[in-house]
């Protein structure tokens, strides 16, 4: 015997709705450019596993100093080496993925000087990698989608109003991202007060080479405490979960795979502020296959 089960169009919105809100999926972000043996830009975004590309690093800048962006083995910034780029990026951005300028790092010199230090350094960056102009665009004339804060060094000060400065170019027409690496002791010692200002959109919190507040096999607690207080107290978009690549490509922090999709991700995604994983970087995601492993539970 054959019956027909009626179901009322309210059911079947609610049901949608269960499962568009149940899944809360997120993107992957990578750290691109600290090795020539990474493979290309164009390349990066066409394995189709990244949403966001962090081109590192714009890596001395301010307190007077000519800004230079070095992006190991890739190209020459010197002889102009890196215009050829504008076509990897726009390929990127033909395919989706946002494109981002990432400032500092690890080993990088540079500071800000004072709050028209930072009003400099952000005219400099519109012109340079944005929507303004200028005659000597180190990345050639592709327009970027953003600027990434990867401050590791140097004074606090200073870097929210960097990020007013940067965030008022919007006005001009195309949106500029901000999005910022902090460590994951809260707050971040360098950029703690420039995330305060609600202007950044993305926050890939570092929670490796930090022991408090990473992941350990014994013991998920503290990176999940840690995860509540920087999706509770950062006014951002979204946060994401930042990770090592590979177990060398940090020196503590590593998760793996099935660590990560059986215990650790389903532990923080019912965040509303989950935007999903950034990994570094390209260079040992190509070696260990990380994103690929990772990508449906993300």
């Amino acid at each position: 015997m054959a019956f027909k089960l009626k179901v009322s169009a309210p059911f079947i919105c609610m049901m949608i709705l269960v499962l568009a809100t149940g899944s809360n999926g997120g993107g992957i972000s990578i750290y691109w450019g600290q090795n020539g043996n990474e493979g290309t830009l164009a390349d990066t975004c066409a394995t189709g596993n990244y949403e966001y590309v962090n081109i590192a690093f714009l890596a001395t800048f301010g307190n007077g100093q000519t800004p230079m962006i070095n992006l190991a083995g890739h190209c020459d910034p010197y002889s102009n080496g890196c215009t050829g780029l504008s076509s990897d990026i726009k390929s990127c951005q033909a395919k989706g993925v946002k494109v981002i300028l990432s400032i500092g790092g690890g080993a990088g010199s540079y500071s800000l000087a004072s709050s028209d230090d930072a009003r400099q350094v952000a005219t400099y960056l519109w012109n340079n990698f944005l929507g303004g102009t200028s005659s000597s665009r180190p990345l050639g004339p592709a327009i970027l989608d953003g600027i990434d804060f990867d401050i590791e060094g140097g004074t606090g000060e200073y870097w929210d109003d960097l990020a007013k400065y940067l965030s008022g170019y919007s006005k001009k027409g195309k949106k500029v991202y901000l999005t910022a690496a902090p460590q994951c002791p809260f707050p971040d010692a360098w950029i703690g007060n420039a995330l305060k200002t609600g202007l950044f959109d993305y926050v890939w919190v570092q929670f490796y080479n930090n022991p408090p507040c990473q992941y350990s096999s014994a013991d998920i607690a503290n990176l999940e405490d840690a995860w509540k207080q920087w999706t509770s107290d950062i006014p951002a978009t979204n946060i994401f979960l930042g990770l090592p690549a590979a177990p060398d490509a940090a020196g503590s922090g590593f998760i793996p795979v099935n660590d990560l999709t059986s215990k650790v991700l389903p532990a923080i995604k019912n965040s509303s502020k989950y935007g999903g994983v950034m990994l570094w970087s390209k260079y040992y995601d190509g070696q260990s296959g990380y994103s690929s492993s990772i990508k449906s539970h993300v």
